[in-house]
């Protein structure tokens, strides 16, 4: 028999997770999760223009389309509920005067008012039905859709290269990066590079508008509207108290202080921010390109992130005086430092490549270190790094391996691709 403790341990748990949105650990079983099947935006990407968009390769839709749906299923089998994106996006906008609005603001982020476009733009969006806008919106808009049939100003006889209004989102993908649950709330972010920021604009609306989220007051912690940039990928929920965050190429100090300073005003249970700080480059571009957690006391990492003798910098930040300041002190070993705010005797730190020079570069590119954890102790992870999985299944690990051909040319693994939005408490 059931003590009266254990259920009324299962009965706030149930009232927890009631809330839309509840994420109090990297580990905690998987519930509900964000995807965004990859879609025309990816085939709207051309040699010239990757740089641009932020990608390395052109991902062949058909394949990619595959693999994606394959890694949906594979979390669906575990009984975890999945949400796509597009999907949300377009319940978000069923109100007429929402989907208006939402129009002109993309139009405004996306600076698409070329030789005042804006408003040819705006009668070409509204012109379809809101997932055909979604979904065009998303893949973008080239300038020969809306070409007039017959030229009368000056400025359309004028040569003009560039093929779009509407630049496509090909990162989309990364669920990741534009918005990332903590607690009972979430950061909405302001990308660092251009070409992704229109993405976190989505889930303000669906915040906002949405009916599984509006109307529950679900605090924003960090808005999209603050000045300096911070990504999801550099967000990790390491327990119920501690939040770690990358200083990346992506994410700036500034904003994880502001984070940290809105965290400890607005809500109890997290008391520490633990700053990171990696190389700046592309090759480690988040946090979680390096590093992951895959069980209570065991992280995958990237043996390049650390100097001599484990040696970086690691800052812990804790509530202040008052609500303008943090204290700040700083470690320089990761292992003693994650030891220190998780209160425990022994962590493993497991190695991408299994630490070898050529497989743990190769591995990480193809991101050996970006595991998904769906419950303590159990990963997703791509089936091409051979190595660190079967690492991880060395320390304990139930692996369980996705198809990634086309997958991995994004730069991205499943980390990246999903966002989750409620995972059970852990046990304590």
């Amino acid at each position: 028999m059931s003590s009266i403790v254990e259920i009324t341990s299962q009965r706030d748990t149930r009232n927890k997770l009631k809330h839309p949105i509840h994420v109090t650990s990297e580990i905690g079983t998987l519930r509900t999760v964000l995807l965004k099947r990859p879609g025309k935006e990816v085939e709207n990407l051309t040699p010239e223009y990757l740089q641009r968009l932020l990608f390395d390769d052109i991902p062949y839709l058909p394949i990619i389309q595959r693999e994606h749906d394959y890694f949906a299923e594979t979390l669906k089998n575990r009984g975890i509920e999945v949400l796509y994106l597009e999907k949300l996006v377009v319940e978000t906008l069923s109100n007429p005067e929402i989907k208006k609005q939402f129009v002109d603001d993309i139009l405004r982020e996306s600076k698409a008012n070329v030789n005042g476009a804006a408003s040819v733009l705006k009668e070409y969006l509204l012109s379809f039905s809101t997932a055909d806008m979604v979904d065009k919106v998303m893949s973008g808009i080239l300038k020969k859709e809306i070409e007039p049939e017959k030229k009368s100003h000056l400025y359309e006889f004028m040569e003009d290269h560039y093929p779009f209004y509407l630049d496509p989102m090909p990162n989309l993908y990364f669920t990741r990066d534009p918005a990332a649950s903590i607690g009972n709330g979430l950061s909405i972010n302001r990308m660092r590079e251009p070409a992704r920021r229109r993405e976190s604009l989505f889930m303000q609306y669906i915040m906002k508008h949405h009916p599984r989220f509006a109307g529950h007051d679900v605090p924003v912690w960090l808005d999209r509207d603050f000045g300096f940039s911070i990504e999801g990928g550099d967000e990790l929920i390491l327990s119920e108290e501690v939040v770690a965050i990358g200083v990346s190429a992506r994410t700036s100090a500034r904003a994880i202080e502001k984070l940290a300073l809105n965290l400890f005003k607005r809500q109890d249970s997290i008391k520490k921010v633990v700053a990171v700080e990696i190389p700046k480059c592309r090759a480690f571009m988040h946090l979680d390109t390096v590093f992951t957690m895959v069980d209570y006391d065991k992280f995958t990492i990237h043996p390049e992130i650390q100097g001599p003798q484990g040696n970086m910098n690691v800052y812990i930040l804790e509530k202040g005086v008052d609500d303008e300041h943090v204290n700040i002190t700083h470690r320089t070993n990761l292992q003693e430092a994650l030891k220190e705010v998780l209160g425990l005797n022994e962590l493993v730190l497991i190695p991408c490549g299994g630490g070898d020079e050529i497989a743990a570069s190769r591995e990480q590119w193809n991101d050996g270190s970006n595991t998904l954890a769906i419950a303590p102790g159990v990963v997703v992870t791509y089936d091409r790094n051979y190595i660190s999985n079967g690492l991880l299944r060395q320390h304990g690990i139930e692996v369980i391996e996705i198809l990634s051909s086309e997958l991995s040319r994004g730069r991205g693994g499943p980390r990246c691709m999903s966002m989750p939005i409620v995972r059970e408490n852990l046990h304590k």
